[in-house]
């Protein structure tokens, strides 16, 4: 969608005029994908307007391959206005200035997709598709598109859900948490916050949402500012040792691709009555002086899947999400620069005392010796 973001804080009714961007959860990850230096392509479906145009040549300079984007004629290209605060959950005792959103989506060019699209040469090749649960609640053809992309088949890429509950999209449909479980179900890797599996599902803790999630080889649980649980069945860590990158989102969703070995093989779906082994991997958050919550979701589901194609070790898979999304926290808008990858790695192997004395700040991931991040030395 193209974002309309707040020139200053304040309601909806105060804000006097936005600044244009772009946003979205499948689009954002393949941004910062491609700018981590990974193959990323972005498949979805936009109108042949001024805004569809916009998208697409943002997006593509980010690196993006948007090659198997649909043009419609017939729909426009959804657009929202945000205030400064988080989006809201649902949850109950949320905090006081939770962001409104309002979406202008019902009937866009990106709520037309339906299986058959992408075609399956628009995923060939790709390691890992990410998906989100936002994308399900745009339509029932939407439903559909994800409800077979998460089917489990053969010599499927490795499937990523971010299950993104957003009370909002979801109104005047209360199945809407029971569609999320159930997609998560036929994922590989789920991401879910600790906040919107309580509000969606009224599970609380990892051990909770493991419990009903237990089919996914992977589970990463945010926990806001304390930090983040993944809860990973055993062998899945060392199936990752690939060295290529690529991955495909769709907006639908969006794709990684690249040569050597699979990030992870998704294994069979096990009874729910199946006990899964897990290795449990915590890592904490960093503290960040936050400029604007929004996309932080998304960068750290980007930094996780870098780690993943990579091949790096569970915890510092965890360690890059944190500074994707420390570089998101750091910016008003969805997007941000990631750090380089050489400054990324040496902060994610940094002994837990120094990590823990890191403060990130707007501008931080310009050089390591920029004087917004103080990196201790060892």
């Amino acid at each position: 969608m193209v974002t309309f973001l707040p020139t200053r804080p304040g309601r909806l009714a105060d804000v006097p005029s936005f600044e244009r961007a772009i946003g979205g959860a499948e689009s954002n990850v393949a941004c910062v994908l491609a700018a981590a230096g990974h193959r990323a392509r972005w498949v979805s479906r936009v109108g042949t307007d001024g805004f569809g145009d916009h998208l697409l040549d943002a997006i593509a300079a980010h690196g993006v391959d948007t090659g198997h984007v649909a043009r419609d004629p017939h729909r426009p290209t959804g657009i929202y206005f945000r205030t400064a605060g988080e989006r809201a959950t649902g949850a109950d005792g949320e905090e006081p200035g939770t962001a409104e959103v309002v979406y202008h989506r019902a009937g866009s060019a990106a709520s037309a997709m339906a299986p058959g699209a992408p075609e399956p040469d628009a995923l060939a090749g790709a390691r890992i598709l990410h998906l989100t649960g936002i994308t399900a609640a745009l339509s029932d053809t939407c439903l559909d598109l994800l409800r077979t992309l998460t089917r489990r088949t053969p010599h499927r890429p490795l499937v990523s859900f971010d299950v993104n509950y957003r009370v909002g999209l979801w109104q005047g449909r209360p199945q809407g948490p029971e569609i999320l479980l159930d997609l998560a179900r036929g994922a590989d890797l789920v991401f879910v916050g600790e906040d919107e599996a309580a509000a969606a599902w009224d599970l609380h803790g990892p051990e909770a949402i493991r419990a009903a999630l237990p089919e996914p080889a992977v589970l990463v649980v945010k926990q806001g500012s304390e930090g983040v649980t993944v809860l990973h069945r055993e062998g899945w860590a060392a199936a990752g040792s690939g060295t290529a990158s690529g991955a495909a989102a769709a907006s639908g969703a969006a794709a990684a691709s690249g040569g050597g070995a699979r990030p992870g093989t998704p294994g069979p779906r096990p009874a729910a009555d199946t006990p899964v082994p897990d290795t449990v991997t915590y890592a904490p958050a960093l503290t960040v002086d936050v400029v604007a919550p929004v996309g932080a979701g998304d960068a750290f589901a980007a930094g996780f899947l870098s780690g993943t194609l990579r091949g790096l070790p569970v915890f510092d898979r965890i360690r890059h999400g944190h500074l994707m999304a420390a570089a998101a926290l750091t910016v008003p808008g969805d997007l941000a620069a990631p750090p380089r990858r050489a400054f990324a790695d040496r902060l994610a192997a940094l002994p837990a005392e120094d990590w823990g004395r890191l403060r990130l700040g707007p501008g931080w991931t310009a050089e390591p010796h920029d004087a917004r991040v103080e990196v201790p030395q060892t």
